[in-house]
């Protein structure tokens, strides 16, 4: 990995994803924001189409976010928002979306994902599913509109991963849960270090093409993601009381706060030209060691270039399998 200067910038883990962008004029900028309709991801459409963007939310079940597009019908909005289908979990329905996207992209953000699924799923291309929902979906868009984006003259793709990440790298021998035991966290981190990973490969591929990726971590939100952590997990969280109401501790933050490093590494004059970083609460992240015991900043292991090429190269011949 080259050294260079950590990228700080002047918010905070309390900006507002529409702070970020005071100021900032998106108009005639082309956007998807995978998972657009619910959690992070609506504040995030909210900000970029706020700020004159033309925002695709895209999303398994389109109708989920007629209100978003409602919101930002007509000429009383700066931006516009527009909703189409897209199951990540489907390699098939990324096709259809690839295909049916025409023109230039300048933002693709990679937001949508599941977590902790209790028991060993599969997609329908028999990958693991919460790697394939919160990785592989995203490598095939990001490839499939590789020309979309390099037509942009300057475009960035965003990967929303996890500070999960940090204990669990890409186990390349068993990336699938096939031999070991599966464990749904285990599974999740993987699949967020898999996203880092893929933020640095596509920053050592494609800059002559003028794209850009970095990773983040949104922090601890109250959104559906949690659907499938038990209490007492959410409860050692201290996001949970002993009767089973949510309670929101003092860590945590806002969707709106939530977003916003997302929109930070989407769309701030302050990351032009910037790729293949990591950021927490609006600030570019150390590189650490990995581990159990880690709990700040980016693991080694996911920002390592060789292990991006072993991970790309690995993607590409699962997809020509299919």
């Amino acid at each position: 990995m080259t050294a260079h200067t950590r990228l700080t910038t002047p918010f905070t883990a309390r900006t507002t994803a529409a702070e970020i962008l005071d100021g900032v004029d998106l108009t005639g900028r082309r956007m998807i924001v995978t998972g657009g309709a619910s959690g992070i991801g609506v504040e995030t459409v909210r900000a970029l189409a706020g700020a004159g963007a033309e925002v695709t939310v895209a999303v398994r079940d389109p109708s989920r976010a007629a209100g978003l597009v409602e919101e930002f019908a007509g000429d009383a909005t700066p931006g516009s928002v527009r909703s189409a289908a897209l199951d990540l979990a489907d390699l098939a329905s990324v096709d259809a979306f690839v295909a049916a996207w025409d023109g230039p992209l300048d933002v693709l953000v990679a937001n949508a994902g599941i977590m902790a699924l209790p028991t060993r799923q599969l997609s329908a291309q028999g990958w693991e599913l919460q790697l394939a929902t919160n990785y592989l979906g995203h490598f095939a868009l990001a490839v499939g509109l590789h020309d979309n984006l390099r037509a942009a003259g300057a475009a960035r793709v965003v990967l929303v991963s996890s500070g999960a990440h940090l204990s669990a790298p890409f186990d390349a021998e068993d990336p699938q849960f096939e031999r070991r035991p599966y464990d749904p966290w285990q599974a999740y981190g993987q699949a967020k270090t898999a996203e880092v990973l893929l933020a640095v490969g596509i920053s050592r591929r494609w800059a002559a093409d003028g794209i850009t990726a970095n990773a983040l971590n949104p922090g601890y939100i109250h959104t559906n993601l949690q659907r499938y952590v038990d209490e007492d997990t959410m409860r050692a969280l201290g996001a949970m009381d002993e009767a089973g109401n949510l309670v929101v501790p003092d860590y945590y933050k806002t969707p709106a706060q939530g977003a916003a490093t997302t929109v930070l590494l989407a769309a701030s004059p302050l990351l032009d030209g910037i790729g293949g970083r990591y950021f927490v609460d609006n600030q570019e992240m150390p590189v650490v060691p990995g581990g159990p015991d880690a709990t700040d900043g980016v693991a080694d292991h996911a920002m390592d270039p060789a292990a991006a090429d072993q991970l790309w190269a690995y993607t590409e011949k699962m997809m020509a399998a299919r």
